[in-house]
């Protein structure tokens, strides 16, 4: 994608127009089916054009974290994150960090809660976040392990197991970027970019 797209879009005046390339750009992989979840960060002031983006799509919202007029928000469909959050790696991980017995909202609630916790403290993340994005459990605990150093590959995440198959992933959501990003630009809704 030429650069100077790009460019037009993330410094255009209108605000809104502005917000949906963003969602489109950092969101395509997730607005194709292809992740279970996205997140991004925004202008606070904006969160409640995301009523109006995504009403009837099923896509559900929620900040997890606001600060100095900039909200971290979470992009997510609620059967698809819930399967997701059920796996037997994922529920065995996340037990660690106290998300024992808990459903998809509670978990949510505690997600949003820890990283309020974290950066408060001025500490970046919770780790399990990565978990919430649809990261590979092993790649999560490689990242902690090594401290976010001596990845084998990054992309949409770091990767530490594994990267043969992250490299195929991240060529299909480059694909579905690009994708995303044409039909925006030919005057499509997120709605209508969104599968449902």
């Amino acid at each position: 994608m030429p650069a100077e797209v790009l460019s037009y879009f993330l410094k255009h005046e209108d605000a809104r127009l502005k917000l949906r390339f963003q969602i489109v750009l950092k969101c395509a992989p997730f607005l194709k089916g292809l992740k279970v979840s996205c997140g991004i960060t925004m202008e606070s002031a904006a969160y409640c054009e995301l009523y109006h983006i995504f009403k009837d799509t099923g896509i559900i919202y929620r900040k997890l974290l606001e600060s100095e007029g900039r909200c971290l928000v979470l992009f997510y469909r609620r059967e698809e994150l819930g399967e997701y959050m059920n796996r037997i790696g994922v529920r065995s991980f996340l037990r660690q960090y106290g998300y024992e017995d808990m459903e998809l909202e509670e978990m949510l609630v505690r997600l949003a809660g820890r990283a309020c916790m974290f950066a408060e403290r001025g500490i970046g993340f919770p780790h399990e976040i990565g978990i919430f994005l649809g990261y590979p459990v092993k790649d999560v605990e490689g990242f902690i392990e090594n401290a976010g150093k001596g990845a084998l590959l990054t992309g949409y995440w770091k990767v530490y197991s594994n990267p043969r198959e992250a490299k195929m992933i991240f060529n299909e959501y480059d694909q579905a970027k690009t994708c995303a990003v044409n039909e925006f630009l030919t005057g499509r809704s997120i709605k209508e970019i969104a599968r449902k």
